[in-house]
């Protein structure tokens, strides 16, 4: 949550010359402070890695068996089309913090669920140490009509109970005992 850091790799000797022009005009290096946020984030990454990954799968499980929930998208389960690619490519069955889920009772229903939790943070955003979830059909994918029209606009295809989970590091019991309550205020 500290700094945003990468690397670019490059297969093709002009790509990495059109790159280090681009770095040449706006900049591209970190700060001694930056670096030194990074150095220290790295050293524990595994750790929060797999804090986030357990976490993550114990919820997606949770909500799998929830009556409320219409389906999970996570690797790790059996029931996604796509678990065995995952297992064969995902270490020690770390198969990524975050997931995502489809309330029965649509758009209203997820509203109503991000508008209910206390623990998890409702924002956008990924990857950090604390939990977060979204709404997309609300905030990221055209909310200036989900205003005008109270709903989704028939032309998307994005379905209206559609919940972003970005599991973080925050005890896994107390992260569920938090969806419980949000799923329970859910009609």
């Amino acid at each position: 949550s500290d700094l945003t850091a990468g690397c670019a790799c490059f297969r093709v000797a002009s790509d990495k010359l059109a790159a280090l022009q681009m770095r040449k005009m706006l900049g591209g290096i970190m700060s001694p402070f930056e670096a030194f946020l990074l150095h220290r984030a790295v050293k524990t990454l595994h750790v929060r890695m797999e804090r986030h990954c357990a976490n993550a799968h114990s919820l997606a499980e949770f909500l799998e068996a929830h009556d409320k929930v219409e389906v999970v998208h996570y690797p790790g389960l059996a029931s996604h089309p796509h678990h065995g690619t995952a297992k064969q490519q995902c270490l020690n069955n770390a198969y990524s913090g975050m997931l995502s889920f489809i309330l029965k009772g649509g758009f209203d229903a997820a509203a109503t669920f991000v508008q209910s939790i206390r623990l998890v943070t409702f924002a956008v955003s990924l990857g950090g140490v604390e939990s977060l979830v979204e709404h997309p059909a609300s905030m990221t994918h055209d909310p200036a009509a989900v205003s005008l029209l109270g709903e989704v606009p028939a032309t998307h295809d994005l379905p209206g109970g559609l919940v972003r989970f970005s599991v973080g590091l925050e005890n896994v019991d107390d992260l569920r005992q938090d969806l419980e309550q949000a799923l329970a205020k859910v009609q």
